[in-house]
């Protein structure tokens, strides 16, 4: 799995639990990402459908959600990695883009994903292969970047890892079958179908993932586009239509609970956090229309950036983090059996509401309530 902001890592064997306590069979993964979770329920016998915006979550997808390992070919993969890893590096439009004019990865591993990436399109664009052989591309980029988990900006000086050389793995494949979508959460959660299970990890904040990751949405969509500034964004950033709702603080309560109210699935799990714009108090009252509701609060370390500090564009320290930790939350919604059920094992991590006036310009923090 590439670094990713937002990452459930810690959450996946939870949300793991749930799923198999719950009888869940089809499940729905909105928000997908890197697809961690959907590759979780898929792992423990889910039919998984997995949307995001993003191009390369929607390569994740295919490879790791819809790809059923038991149908692979897997000698015929492995062969065409091991002769895509022996290319020799030709620069290119990325090597230029994302290794001097910004330095995100070494000359020449950039050297390497030209090359390959080339060949991956002029020899397996059409083959079932594809999103296999793009995710390890990705991840073994990802292996050697020289960033601290996103793409607004790169190290000052070479990260260790980046030394190395860029290599092709196999990707863990599972098996099993799912569906991958690329579109809108809000305008597609109505029309997905049923599901026993919906997981929804909306973005929390106006941070953007088509910004932070959009050295991999180029390299996924290979279209050479016109970049801007010292991080080499690309331009259709500025596009309308790169802009999420989720991403503006005025709209972004009403594309929340157009998706909690739209999807249909009998237990919908909703994630969120204490530094998004909306107070567990208000996500609580979202999510009621759902039924019964049940608030977990896990205590978390935050996005690895914030251990660096804060820097201005010349590398120079310019202030100090305020906290390393956070909490992310898990609103439980559906049938009160059901969820007490699935909420059960983690009785100890129930939040409780705080009152309307203690909730001032941030979300609340609550303690979770004694086991």
């Amino acid at each position: 799995m590439i670094k990713y902001l937002g990452s459930k890592r810690r959450l996946v064997p939870v949300l793991g639990e749930m799923f198999a306590e719950s009888g869940a069979r089809r499940a729905l993964d909105l928000f997908t990402g890197t697809t961690r979770v959907a590759q979780e329920f898929k792992r423990r016998g889910g039919q998984v459908t997995a949307l995001d915006s993003a191009r390369y979550s929607e390569v994740f997808a295919r490879c790791y959600v819809e790809t059923d390992r038991d149908a692979v070919d897997l000698d015929a993969l492995t062969l065409a990695l091991e002769r895509l890893d022996a290319l020799d590096g030709r620069p290119g439009y990325f090597t230029e883009t994302f290794c001097s004019s910004s330095r995100y990865l070494q000359p020449e591993n950039g050297a390497r994903v030209d090359a390959i990436r080339d060949a991956i399109d002029a020899e397996h664009r059409d083959s079932p292969l594809f999103p296999l052989l793009l995710t390890s591309l990705v991840e073994a980029a990802d292996r050697v970047d020289s960033t601290v988990g996103v793409q607004m900006a790169y190290l000052k000086a070479w990260a260790p890892r980046a030394r190395n050389r860029l290599t092709l793995r196999v990707p863990e494949l599972l098996s099993g079958t799912g569906a991958a979508i690329r579109g809108d959460a809000v305008e597609l959660a109505s029309s997905l179908g049923s599901f026993d299970l919906a997981y929804l990890d909306p973005p929390y904040n106006q941070h953007r993932y088509f910004t932070n990751y959009h050295v991999w949405e180029t390299l996924v969509a290979w279209d050479e586009p016109e970049h801007y500034g010292v991080a080499c964004k690309r331009v259709d950033s500025r596009e309308p239509e790169t802009r999420s709702a989720f991403n503006r603080k005025r709209e972004m309560p009403g594309a929340l609970r157009t998706c909690v109210e739209d999807v249909d699935a009998a237990l919908l799990i909703l994630s969120y956090n204490d530094e998004s714009w909306i107070a567990l108090d208000e996500l609580l009252e979202l999510c009621a229309s759902r039924g019964h509701v049940v608030a977990l609060a896990f205590d978390s370390a935050r996005y690895v950036g914030a251990k660096i500090g804060l820097h201005n564009p010349a590398g120079e320290k310019v202030g100090e983090v305020s906290h390393l930790r956070n909490r992310e939350y898990l609103l439980v919604c559906g049938d009160p059996d059901a969820v007490e059920r699935v909420t059960k094992p983690y009785a100890d991590r129930r939040a409780t509401r705080k009152p309307r006036s203690a909730v001032r310009g941030r979300a609340a923090t609550e303690s979770p309530r004694p086991g």
